[in-house]
């Protein structure tokens, strides 16, 4: 259960809507154009507490459960991404191997100073050959004779790299074996001896949130930098921490969408053509009643699989219908928004042009749509094999 009161969390989704519209939206472009978002937003996010929304209580953060956490999302969905992108991490992918996974050490170490956002942990786990399917992953982790950990290898498109205090980095210390997939991981500071961030990437979209690769040459930590204390911790940390953050990820589609279809519904009734308002125009009003069917269902989806992974009913493949479903929704809708704009949606002053190449990230990162659909079509297969050989 959660430790949020309904009241309490109320209030925080009233703060972070008002927050939303009154200071960030105003200057989405600003930050789009200097690609970075400003000091005073990031501080006062940190004083929101947004750093540590999905962080226990008992370690400083606001102990949002994921189904609190999807209506969250569907809040900071609105703006620009790149905002949540920020403190993402924090709460998402990398804190959240802390939170399950990590030593009672390892925690008071790490999850106060991440939750306040005077640490910002980044996940530390594609490579160039090893991205939604971290089976391939290549860089290597050896455990010397007194117990270090000498670690080598490279990532890359590593969210919040350039101002990562913390890398929570996997590494292969063994090939495969019946043990297990012989990846563990481990909490690396960025200042180590050995750890190096290359430039940062030129995306497409999401201007202001920062990634880049991140080497890793001969660097040496600890043996309590290894999360939970043992070397099978990885696979199972990274699967974990994914599947929570696909849910995540559709909230914020949701919220996306939902911003791409409003700001159309102001277009088509102050637009006109031949002096009528093009919401008048059937064409049009189709568009309109198809963003919201998708948006409709997305949302409905996302607060389904979150119930499911609170109750544990479901932690694997309602995460991945959820994230394929609503990614690939704010895809259509962000195209479909686009359209009703007509060629005002093409120029780069339009919130839904942003929004079109913002979005297209969302089909990609933590776990790509292909993915989703293996996972999905794979268990389904799986459970109906189990099924037939029942008397």
């Amino acid at each position: 259960m959660s430790q949020v009161s309904r009241e309490d969390f109320t209030h925080i989704l009233d703060s972070v809507r008002e927050f939303i519209a009154t200071r960030v939206i105003p200057r989405e472009r600003e930050i789009a154009d200097a690609d970075a978002i400003p000091d005073d937003l990031r501080q006062a996010c940190k004083d929101m507490g947004l750093f540590g929304y999905a962080i226990p209580q008992e370690w400083g953060g606001l102990g949002l459960d994921l189904a609190q956490d999807v209506e969250l999302a569907m809040e900071l969905g609105y703006t620009t991404l790149s905002l949540r992108s920020m403190f993402g991490t924090n709460n998402g992918i990398a804190g959240q191997v802390l939170v399950g996974f990590g030593t009672d050490e390892q925690k008071q170490t790490w999850l106060e100073r991440i939750a306040s956002g005077d640490v910002v942990a980044s996940f530390a786990l594609t490579e160039p050959g090893a991205g939604s399917n971290p089976s391939g992953l290549r860089t290597k982790a050896v455990q010397q004779e007194n117990g270090d950990w000498i670690i080598d290898g490279s990532k890359c498109f590593i969210t919040n790299a350039p101002t990562a205090d913390l890398f929570v980095t996997f590494a292969r210390t063994r090939p495969a074996d019946e043990n297990g997939a012989g990846i563990a991981v481990f909490l690396v500071p960025a200042d180590a001896d050995g750890v190096s961030v290359g430039e940062r990437d030129e995306k497409m979209g999401q201007q202001g949130s920062l990634t880049a690769d991140v080497h890793f040459d001969g660097v040496r930590v600890p043996a309590s930098a290894l999360v939970g204390g043992s070397e099978d911790v990885g696979y199972r940390a990274a699967m974990t921490s994914l599947a929570r953050g696909r849910v995540h990820i559709s909230g914020l589609a949701v919220g996306t969408a939902q911003r791409a279809l409003d700001e159309s519904l102001r277009h088509a009734a102050v637009a006109t053509q031949g002096g009528t308002p093009i919401g008048d125009f059937q064409l049009v009003q189709a568009h309109l009643a198809d963003m919201q069917t998708g948006i409709m269902a997305g949302r409905a989806l996302a607060r389904d699989a979150a119930a499911k992974w609170v109750s544990g009913e479901d932690r694997r493949l309602a995460p991945s219908a959820a994230k394929l479903f609503c990614t690939e929704m704010v895809g259509q809708v962000a195209d479909k928004a686009v359209q009703v704009h007509g060629g005002s949606g093409y120029m780069r002053e339009s919130t839904v042009e942003r929004i079109y190449r913002d979005v297209r990230l969302l089909r990609l990162y933590e776990g790509t749509s292909e993915i989703q659909r293996l996972i999905i079509g794979g268990g389904l297969v799986k459970q109906a094999k189990k099924d037939a050989q029942k008397p």
